[in-house]
């Protein structure tokens, strides 16, 4: 039986955080003295008043949460937090409709960074900063936040919690207790911003765009202070420093942390998800570099300058430009698509199907030619040091057969209703990889999805959703056997 008062309790105090945070927003607004002040504070009085009402609900609740009270948890706070992030949008009439509220929302949240705004550069700098704001809350999870700066909220189901909301089949810990974990892997999260923002100040950003910046690219989450992106600044080192950065950010933060404060540099270069994550950047990369010059006349600075951000910003996810990808010779768009789908390493904030679960995919290939060969052979699977037990191999081929499900599923969906087959497909691995630009001609990767009909959006929303959440966690409670009292 669900748990409908720990529910409540949980999700009325996360209310009160992002009224918290929006407060932060509204700072901007009132030393600026911007039009936003007005719809943050009502926001932020509505949201505040909807923790009461929700804490008064769940007053008395025990903190013995199950794992399908767990997972109920994850996709509701995601879903609330969007629907109360969107309001700022709505009451300053920056966005006009609840569709395209809620779709730039849970974008941000999700760090899909797909926006529906035509002209960002228009907007208030408190609304700029809320969506850059949305997507570094949502960069490690919104309840892994709140596991991080409130471990008692969540009292003994921490770990169910955990489980529901991070990505990749393998978790990565240093310490035996989740909050200690927690708070290690947010403060690399914390200096990353923090060392990207001094990065591009000193690259000549403003304070507001660097801070920003630093934000959306730590979060690998794409949205932009500008209209053009990264490309507005023109500038090498700044590119530089994302592709760096971004590159960083698609690292396990756990190994990450490790390899910096141990020095385990050996350790770091045996890992095989972090080598195939650096063999897929060079090798496509190099392919994109090749066309460019081939294709469009680059030099081999502009090429690779160009290629390699695109690259490392399509397989992190992120989502920031530096060159119009749309009008890139075709190849490269499959080069870019195979990064979508790839995704970065598990444990940090890049989307995708993660590196991660294709170097257990192809340690398997391996294995099955192996057992032809020696039939009465175990051949156990390892990364590094780590023997993967055979559940999680078996969550595999679900995880992929879903993906694969939902992908042609979507694609044929949005080719039916019009949309053509190039936009279609890379939408689809956009919304699911958590990754914002498409390729195409109708919607590239410098415009926006304002033009796509209002059941897709919802669609979208959707599938940022359930490809943040990884799948399982949002479909699981589609299933009949979830609401069965057991």
């Amino acid at each position: 039986m669900l748990n409908w008062k720990i529910i409540y309790k949980i999700i009325g105090s996360l209310l009160w955080l992002e009224a918290t945070l929006m407060s932060c927003c509204l700072g901007v607004s009132v030393y600026l003295n911007e039009s936003d002040m007005v719809p943050f504070l009502l926001t932020i009085i509505i949201t505040a008043l909807a923790g009461i009402a929700m804490r008064y609900y769940g007053r008395g609740a025990n903190n013995n949460l199950s794992r399908k009270d767990a997972y109920l948890l994850v996709t509701s706070t995601w879903i609330v937090f969007s629907l109360f992030g969107m309001l700022p949008f709505l009451f300053g009439g920056y966005i006009d409709n609840v569709t395209d509220a809620f779709f730039e929302t849970i974008s941000g949240f999700t760090t899909t960074g797909a926006t529906i705004i035509e002209d960002v550069e228009i907007l208030p700098h408190g609304i700029l900063f809320w969506r850059t704001m949305t997507q570094w809350i949502g960069g490690l999870g919104i309840v892994f936040f709140t596991i991080a700066l409130l471990p008692s909220l969540v009292g003994s189901g921490n770990i169910k919690v955990f489980s529901a909301e991070a990505t990749g089949p393998i978790r990565t810990k240093m310490h035996p207790r989740l909050s200690t974990n927690s708070h290690v892997i947010w403060m690399v999260y914390i200096l990353l911003t923090a060392s990207c923002a001094v990065a591009y100040y000193m690259g000549g950003m403003s304070l507001f765009d660097c801070v920003n910046y630093a934000m959306t690219t730590t979060a690998t989450g794409g949205f932009s202070t500008h209209n053009t992106s990264t490309e507005f600044f023109n500038s090498p080192f700044i590119e530089y420093t994302g592709t760096l950065f971004c590159f960083l950010s698609g690292i396990n933060f756990t190994l990450l942390f490790i390899t910096v404060t141990k020095l385990r540099i050996r350790e770091a270069l045996r890992n095989a998800e972090l080598r195939l994550y650096v063999s897929t950047i060079l090798i496509c990369t190099v392919i994109i570099v090749f066309y460019l010059m081939r294709d469009l006349g680059y030099s081999f600075s502009d090429s690779l300058r160009y290629g390699l951000f695109q690259v490392v910003s399509f397989l992190t996810s992120t989502g920031l430009f530096s060159d119009d990808a749309g009008k890139w010779p075709h190849v490269t768009w499959i080069v870019l698509g195979v990064c979508m789908f790839i995704g970065g390493c598990a444990g940090s904030t890049a989307g995708g199907v993660k590196c991660v679960r294709l170097v257990m995919i192809l340690k398997i290939i391996r294995n099955e030619f192996r057992q032809i060969l020696h039939p009465n052979a175990v051949l156990p699977v390892r990364i590094g040091d780590t023997l993967i037990p055979t559940s999680t191999r078996m969550r595999i081929l679900p995880f992929i057969s879903l993906y694969l499900g939902l992908f042609f599923v979507s694609a044929t969906f949005f080719t039916a209703i019009g949309i053509d087959v190039i936009n279609s497909i890379t939408m689809c691995l956009s919304c699911l990889s958590n990754v914002g630009p498409t390729l195409g001609v109708e919607i590239g990767p410098t415009m926006s999805w304002s033009e796509i009909p209002t059941v897709s959006k919802w669609f979208c929303s959707t599938m940022m959703l359930v490809g943040r959440l990884e799948i399982f966690s949002v479909l699981v409670l589609f299933t009949p056997e979830f609401w069965r009292n057991n």
